[in-house]
């Protein structure tokens, strides 16, 4: 009996990740979207929305410290709750990297942007998709799935590299757009950093099936 209320208590933390981090993809997609639409409005509802992931992370923070608490768990299930503890700090963050890029479309004020969004979204769709996957393979302990995904944040690196190498010419063209180049670098290096933080979440769920903790980052980087 008290083995199936600890098991019940894990899945409930678990399904509360999954919220969480739909919580944060959402937050991600319409941050870059309301960039690429200059929907001020809309920015400033995304930065006041971040509190709201905060304060579940630490909600999550709290019940994981008390199942520990109190049901003592060892081995396997002490990895599974340290790393939910892992995840949802990461979580957090990721949802910072949002609020950072309506901050910017904030600051933008009247501005332009200096060129239409195109490499921008696709980070943005490409990072939330990673973070999708890499919420499910952590939730069903999918060892092969988290060690999978981290290979694709080449892809992201790259869109990133496009976006900087476009904005430089901008720039080298005409030094007045230095300044409307580093918002949209801004945002472009916010998504970069989003991506990085899937693998992260994708080496605890492989030190969750294998009780080891190895980096799963591409060769060479």
């Amino acid at each position: 009996m008290v083995r199936t209320t600890f098991e019940h208590e894990i899945q409930e933390l678990k399904d509360e990740i999954i919220i969480l981090g739909s919580m944060v993809e959402q937050a991600t997609l319409e941050a870059v979207e309301s960039l690429k639409k200059r929907d001020v409005q809309r920015s400033e509802q995304i930065v006041a929305n971040d509190q709201i992931i905060n304060k579940k992370r630490f909600e999550l923070e709290n019940r994981v410290m008390v199942v520990i608490a109190t049901q003592q768990p060892m081995a396997h299930d002490l990895r599974v709750l340290a790393s939910i503890l892992e995840v949802i700090s990461e979580l957090e963050r990721m949802g910072d990297y949002a609020k950072g890029i309506a901050v910017i479309n904030t600051r933008m004020g009247d501005q332009p942007l200096l060129k239409p969004l195109v490499d921008i979204p696709r980070m943005a769709s490409k990072g939330v998709d990673m973070l999708h996957r890499a919420l499910s393979a952590f939730v069903t302990e999918d060892a092969a799935t988290a060690r999978a995904i981290p290979a694709e944040d080449d892809d992201v690196d790259e869109l990133y590299n496009q976006v900087y190498r476009e904005l430089m010419t901008y720039v080298m063209a005409d030094a007045k757009t230095i300044e409307r180049a580093n918002f949209l670098l801004w945002a472009a290096h916010n998504l970069e950093r989003f991506a990085d933080r899937v693998t992260n979440i994708c080496e605890r769920t492989v030190f969750i099936a294998t009780g080891e903790y190895k980096e799963t980052h591409p060769a060479g980087e």
